[in-house]
């Protein structure tokens, strides 16, 4: 298999989310192509001034400007991300060409990654977001819960989020890559808090304490967020997927937020989840976290094995 970005790192401490639409000139697609290129090198340049900061750089890249860029076969499974319009709120599509996710244990690192990637693309790109996350307390959300906890671990993780040969419909080329999907989530912390620990731990489907998960309601009633975001096969398995979430915000101006960052082999498993939290499953019971969260972004990319994507720079 070819090997793939370093989308399966664990969480760190700090990580800066960069989502960039690519000005569509010829000039602007031949500079993209030199930097998306260039990113494992960077990444090496910076983090040997201390390797123990684990500093890494995800590069995805969006449906708009898969063809102009690579030109490379279009993944089975790339397209813009889809609205989901539900009664209580709607998962937006926004824009999104370029997405660069970074990682360390140092703020520093990744504030030096973000500069010169910015030097590097110039007027060449447009910012649609930038979000800098945290890790809060024991990998805990801003809502107070922890999580992650059904994200794969050890040799599972690489199974769940690369594609694969065995994948239906795929080209060579996507092998070793994988499709990432962001959401940008404000919470309504104020209302949150106005609920009993019970009723929070009812949304969740885990205790707020010790996380441990929690049955829901039964069949036919409403179900809790864990169960919503839970894809399964026909035969019971779980399709797991890669949750790299980091909070953000900042307390003096009021700003909460999750930053929800998800990394598959099967792009549908991920879409599948926004459709049962924001139609609701059954349809009409949408999930309850939505009535404190918004998404004010959302937007999907193909992370190219490292092949592909040192492969970008030698196209013309």
């Amino acid at each position: 298999m070819s090997r793939s970005q370093p989308v399966d790192r664990g969480l760190t401490k700090s990580a800066t989310f960069l989502v960039f639409s690519v000005v569509p000139t010829d000039d602007s697609i031949r500079a993209v192509r030199g930097v998306v290129s260039s990113v494992p090198d960077i990444t090496k340049n910076i983090s040997i001034r201390d390797l123990d900061a684990n500093l890494t750089c995800v590069v995805g890249i969006g449906s708009r400007v898969w063809d102009s860029i690579t030109k490379l076969p279009r993944p089975a499974e790339l397209h813009p991300f889809p609205e989901v319009r539900g009664a209580k709120q709607t998962a937006v599509s926004t824009p999104g060409d370029l997405l660069f996710h970074i990682r360390a244990e140092r703020r520093d690192m990744c504030f030096e990654m973000e500069r010169q990637l910015i030097d590097k693309l110039g007027d060449a790109v447009r910012l649609e977001d930038h979000t800098t996350g945290f890790r809060y307390l024991d990998a805990r959300d801003l809502l107070g819960f922890v999580d992650g906890t059904a994200n794969p671990v050890g040799g599972d993780v690489v199974d769940a989020v690369v594609v694969s040969e065995s994948d239906n419909g795929i080209n060579a080329t996507s092998v070793g890559g994988s499709y990432v999907v962001v959401q940008k989530y404000l919470h309504d912390l104020k209302a949150w808090k106005m609920l009993s620990t019970k009723q929070q731990e009812a949304i969740i489907g885990r205790t707020k304490l010790d996380n441990i998960e929690i049955d829901d309601a039964e069949d036919g009633q409403q179900q809790a967020h864990k169960t919503l975001a839970t894809i399964k096969d026909a035969s019971g398995g779980e399709h797991a997927i890669l949750r790299d979430n980091m909070p953000f915000g900042s307390p003096s101006t009021g700003e909460y937020g999750t930053y929800f960052i998800a990394y598959s082999r099967r792009l549908w498993v991920v879409e599948k989840m926004m459709e049962r939290m924001f139609l609701g499953h059954p349809p009409g019971l949408h999930d309850r976290i939505l009535d404190f969260s918004t998404a004010i972004t959302g937007s999907t990319f193909f992370a190219p094995s490292l092949k592909s994507l040192e492969a970008i720079g030698d196209e013309k």
